[in-house]
């Protein structure tokens, strides 16, 4: 299903259900740290429900199985969802997945004791996924936003993959990242206060098959390009990457993550 956002990739439609297969493959990239810090808060662990919105292939709670915590995953994508029951299934784990866009959620108020929401938030309609989630979490639940990408400015192989996206896709918005913390919408003061946030670099591991897969598998590629036109990119890719002086390959990236705790 195509998303059109005026305010997103000027508007040219996208579906994340057409990179699926290499989504789950190649995105599942957030070093522990990233899942460590969380639990480390006290959330997503044993004992708690945990909603995980916008959850792709399951990334997120695939990662934080080992905590304890019981998981609910949703996504708007059918192809998403399938490939996250096909990876919990193949790793034994017992993690509940719906299909459903974050404005059209629906549980029983107060199921919740946290909710997750992990390089998504800012495709939803915040007026209506705000008043929303906080009905949908316990008394002091929380919301915590997370979000990492790599930071082109100070990362040559980043900047030339983000370049050679442009120039087959000029639409994409989603280039020339620069480290910010979390972006919390002001309609939020009317629900939750802000508990914590944290902001800091990490370098990520990749090959080039791996980073390539990777950039393959970002909005930009795989979810908006035709197959000739990813076809073009990629060879193009494939040899600039060759060009690199190791196989191994380590992305600077920029974490942040915003908790927010029901008012």
């Amino acid at each position: 299903m195509d998303i059109f956002n005026r305010e997103i990739d000027g508007g040219k439609g996208f579906d994340w259900g057409r990179t699926s297969s290499d989504y789950a493959k190649f995105r599942d990239i957030y070093p522990p740290v990233f899942f460590q810090k969380i639990a480390d808060r006290g959330l997503c662990v044993k004992g708690q429900r945990v909603l995980d919105l916008g959850t792709g292939t399951g990334v997120v709670p695939r990662n934080m199985y080992k905590y304890g915590a019981s998981w609910v995953g949703s996504d708007i994508s059918e192809n998403q969802i399938a490939q996250a029951k096909e990876l919990a299934q193949r790793d034994g784990m017992d993690i509940e997945y719906i299909v459903s866009s974050a404005e059209d959620i629906d549980f029983p108020d107060g199921t919740f004791d946290v909710i997750t929401a992990c390089q998504c938030f800012f495709y939803f309609d915040y007026e209506v996924v705000l008043p929303k989630l906080a009905k949908l979490l316990k008394d002091g639940g929380r919301l915590v936003i997370l979000f990492m990408a790599w930071v082109p400015a100070d990362d040559a192989v980043a900047k030339a993959s983000e370049e050679l996206v442009l120039k087959y896709n000029p639409k994409w918005s989603g280039g020339g990242y620069e480290r910010t913390p979390v972006f919390v919408p002001e309609v939020a003061e009317k629900y939750f206060d802000i508990e914590s946030r944290d902001n800091y670099d990490i370098k990520v591991p990749f090959t080039r098959e791996s980073w390539n897969g990777r950039m393959k598998a970002c909005r930009g590629v795989g979810a908006s390009m035709t197959e000739q036109e990813i076809a073009l990119w990629e060879a193009e890719h494939i040899k600039m990457l060759s060009a690199t002086p190791s196989d191994e390959l380590e992305i600077l990236h920029h974490a942040a993550a915003a908790i927010l705790r029901k008012k």
